[in-house]
This record gives structure tokens, C-alpha cells and sequence, in this order.
């Protein structure tokens, strides 16, 4: 099976934070077998990017026999629609289907029209992956759609010792550290909530900090989890948050607001709060957290969502779609070797 990933997020060396998801996504399917080729899109601009994509897309269908186009955001996925000769599946990632918040917690006007957008896309499409189960409501299309939070790499988010964690960080071992991993100028993330309640915690004891991550490579990523007290989640809106996730798998205490499938992946997990975006209520979380200092057993809640589990669920809707689409793929023209039915999840 051969798979064109499409997709305008992915690492470079200038941001190698950017869409590291679907970097780890790809190499897990890479690893089950999956042909992956990658179609990056890339430009100045939006306005010279997707329709200079649509060329290009094109160029890459009659240069390779791709049985299948796996786009990643609905502004993607309506690149790739407008080709017929193989099927789409649309991986929707949060706010293209959930709107994109302002400052105060309401979607912007241009989200709200990209929404729009991405719903009809929906309709018009093979098949279509969500993160949540919130965001599989916000469409009135119920076949083949499939709910499939990204995977977690559990060989780079594992714990580690806090203090060597903190030493190759260079930060200071007798603080207590709480973590912010967003960008703080991106509205949706809520940063001001985070930092009244780190000034909070701040006047109760002034060895308290707030670390605050964004554009780190990923691979050093799981070294500030593993050198801090608590992750502190204060979103308006999510899909299915991977610092959630990850910060499990490293078992690393989190206080949340409660979007997205937060509340389901925290569970009933030690150390773990979902409360509301009040400051005293997180406040009171994290002090708590923060006085024991203790590690959470995470790790365990999330294991469903390992690399190659979920290469397997993804791969099952391959199958799905292809089979829906006629049941042979260009792999099998070439061969005569047909794929095993599978019933997805």
C-alpha cells in the first residue's frame, strides 16, 4: 500500500517543533509496512501555497501510482479533493472542525467560515479521522468516520530521573517547576490564567516557576516533563491535546481545563485534575500537587495510544476506504496480491 501524507505542519530545521505529530505518525506506519510518501506543503503565503499545491499534487499522481492520499487539516484535504483518481481520507486535527479562539474565548470569524468549509469537505471525502468524540459530533456525516487520537512515542516520553532531567536542562534542583508547553501568544492556550496562578503559587513560595516551552525540538521535550512538578493546561478548546498524552506517558502530574478528551485520558489518575479555568481552583490544585510532589502512574492510562497500535487503526481505515473504493490498490495492479479484509475500529 502505498500512501501520499499531505500535510502543510511538519519539522523543519527552522521550527522543528512544527507538527511533530505527523512526523511520528509517519514513521510509525513507515514501520508497519505502510509506503509513505510525503507531500509537504510549502510556501510563503496561503494564498500562493494551496494553489500552487493543487499543481503539484498532480505532478506527484502521474509520477507515482499512489493508491491512497492521507491529508492532514480540512485546508489540506481540500487540496487533495481536487483530484478524483484516488481516495481521500481528512485526518481533522481540532480547530478546523472546533474554530480557531480569539482572546476571549470566541471563534473568529474566518474559523468560523473555515469550519463551514471543512463540514462540507466531509461530505466529499473517503474518509475522515478526528481526535475526540466532541469534534465526531460537529459532523452530520456518521459513516466512515473514525476517532483516533494521535499516538504517543512511548520510547522518547518516558520518565526519567528528575534530577538528571533538571541538570541537562541546567535548572535549578531545589525549585519546584510547573510547566507551560504552548506558545503563550496563541489565544486559545489561555496563558494569562497560567501565569495569574503561577504568580499565585509564586507569593506563597518564591521558589516556585513557571517554565514556559514552545519550539523546543521534540526530543528535548520529554526532558522539561520529566524536570517539572506539574503541567499546567489551561485551553478554551482542544481536540485531543498531545502534551496531555505525552505528559502521561512521562507521568508527569496535570492540572487541566476540561476540552477536548482530557478528562478521558487523565481518568482517575493520581495527581491528575480536571477544574474548571478559575485560578483559585488551579491554584489549590497545583499547591497540592506541588507539597507531595509526587509522580502520577500515567504511563499506564495511556498505553492504548502507543505508536504501533495506532498505526494499526489508521492502516485498518486504509483498508476500509480502499475497499469502499473498488478493492484493488496500484500496489496489487502491479503484484496480484490482494489485501486481507480487516474490519476497522
Amino acid at each position: 500500500m502505498r500512501v501520499l501524507v499531505a500535510t502543510s505542519i511538519y519539522p523543519t530545521s527552522e521550527d522543528p517543533s512544527r507538527g511533530t505529530f505527523v512526523r511520528t505518525q509517519v514513521e510509525y506506519l513507515k514501520r508497519a509496512g505502510v509506503e509513505v510518501e510525503l507531500f509537504h506543503l510549502k510556501g510563503p503565503s496561503r494564498k500562493l501555497m494551496y494553489p500552487k499545491a493543487v499543481l503539484e499534487l498532480r505532478q506527484r499522481l502521474r509520477a507515482s501510482p499512489i493508491d491512497l492520499i492521507h491529508a492532514h487539516y480540512s485546508y489540506v484535504g481540500i487540496v487533495a479533493r481536487t483530484q478524483w483518481r484516488v481516495p481521500v481520507v481528512v485526518s481533522y486535527c481540532g480547530d478546523d472542525l472546533l474554530g480557531t479562539m480569539n482572546v476571549r474565548g470566541k471563534p473568529t470569524l474566518f474559523s468560523r467560515l473555515a469550519v463551514f468549509a471543512g463540514r462540507l469537505l466531509s461530505h466529499q471525502v473517503d474518509g475522515v479521522i478526528v481526535k475526540s468524540r466532541e469534534m465526531a459530533d460537529r459532523l452530520k456525516r456518521k459513516k466512515d468516520v473514525y476517532v483516533i487520537p494521535h499516538e504517543v512515542d512511548f520510547e522518547l516520553f518516558r520518565p526519567m530521573d528528575r534530577e538528571q532531567a533538571r541538570i541537562a536542562l541546567g535548572l535549578d534542583l531545589q525549585k519546584k517547576y510547573l510547566l507551560f508547553a504552548a506558545s503563550p501568544d496563541i489565544p486559545v492556550k489561555r496563558f494569562p490564567l497560567a501565569k495569574e496562578v503561577a504568580d499565585r503559587l509564586r507569593r506563597q513560595n518564591p521558589e516556585i516557576e513557571l517554565l514556559v516551552v514552545h519550539k523546543e525540538p521534540q526530543d528535548r521535550l520529554p526532558f522539561f516533563m520529566n524536570a517539572c512538578d506539574a503541567l499546567v493546561f489551561t485551553s478554551y478548546q482542544e481536540g485531543s491535546p498531545n502534551v496531555v498524552k505525552q505528559a502521561m506517558a512521562c507521568n508527569l502530574p496535570i492540572v487541566s481545563t476540561d476540552v477536548g478528551d482530557v478528562r478521558e485520558i487523565i481518568g482517575r489518575a493520581d495527581a491528575c485534575y480536571v477544574c474548571e479555568p478559575d485560578a483559585r481552583e488551579f491554584t489549590e490544585r497545583l499547591a497540592d500537587i506541588l507539597r507531595h510532589r509526587q509522580r502520577t502512574r500515567g504511563r499506564e492510562r495511556v498505553q492504548h495510544l502507543s505508536g504501533p497500535a495506532v498505526a494499526q487503526r489508521i492502516i485498518q481505515v486504509y483498508e476500509q476506504v480502499l475497499r469502499n473504493h473498488g478493492g484493488r490498490t496500484a500496489h496489487q495492479a502491479r503484484t496480484g496480491f490482494l489485501m486481507p479484509a480487516g474490519k476497522p475500529n
